[in-house]
């Protein structure tokens, strides 16, 4: 498995605050890794970081074969390489049917005008369908998204993130809000996706974490506390003081 995203001796300060300490971090393709720490232990500065929308005071973030600098690119330039993220709270466009979101989504080379030219091509169609079934929403793609349970929202939302063909998913507590059948469906489509691609999820309830049978990496102050099996990182002796001991 080779290296595909690597974070070396990253750190960052707001008003002095430093969120990030000399963090080191690197997976691979294809990988599913969990990331895990208490409130302010700087998960969502990491991926903030990944995705460009915070610069680092120090460290480099190299990125694929060609181990790209990420820290010089746009937002915009670094989701182009391959780079998805999505939030804790769904954002779908919820006055259109299941089926647009999923086509507006679709990677194609096209600026603003060419969304509005759209022609359906048989591909795109085909693409879409294959989609639905892999989120599980094939029998309600001609639904408004607005209708849709929050569940299924925060699967359509990974769906629109797969529609662009990601190498790496961010996804930020997807378990959040859902029914006990709604996270064991959560945990297949994200086990599934992190075949071919790289998966970063990062998620506060444990038993969701156990299920996705992956790597874990603990975060404690803006730094790496801990690394390994969800057995062997929750047996760690810091682990337990900082994060399972409160």
């Amino acid at each position: 498995m080779s290296t595909l995203l690597e974070l070396s001796g990253v750190s960052v300060s707001f008003d002095g605050f430093r969120a990030i300490n000399n963090l080191s971090f690197q997976i691979g393709e294809p990988e599913m890794r969990a990331i895990i720490g208490p409130n302010g232990a700087g998960k969502t500065t990491f991926m903030d970081i990944i995705t460009g929308k915070t610069r680092p005071d120090a460290g480099s973030v190299l990125w694929g074969e060609k181990s790209v600098s990420l820290l010089r690119k746009s937002e915009s330039a670094i989701a182009r390489e391959g780079i998805g993220r999505k939030f804790q709270k769904p954002t779908v466009f919820e006055a259109q049917t299941v089926r647009e979101n999923l086509a507006m989504a679709l990677k194609n080379p096209r600026g603003p005008f060419d969304v509005l030219m759209h022609r359906k091509t048989p591909e795109g169609a085909a693409r879409i369908e294959a989609l639905a079934e892999e989120i599980g929403l094939t029998g309600q793609l001609g639904r408004i998204a607005g209708e849709l349970s929050h569940g299924q929202k925060q699967w359509l939302e990974i769906g629109m993130l797969l529609a662009q063909a990601p190498r790496l998913l961010l996804v930020d507590e997807p378990a959040a809000g859902m029914t006990p059948a709604e996270r064991e469906h959560t945990t297949d489509l994200l086990k599934r996706a992190a075949e071919t691609r790289a998966v970063v999820v990062v998620e506060h309830d444990m038993e969701f974490v156990r299920r996705l049978e992956c790597k874990v990496t603990v975060l404690h102050e803006g730094s790496v506390l801990a690394e390994g099996s969800l057995d062997h990182v929750t047996k760690n002796k810091d682990v337990i003081d900082v994060y399972l001991g409160r």
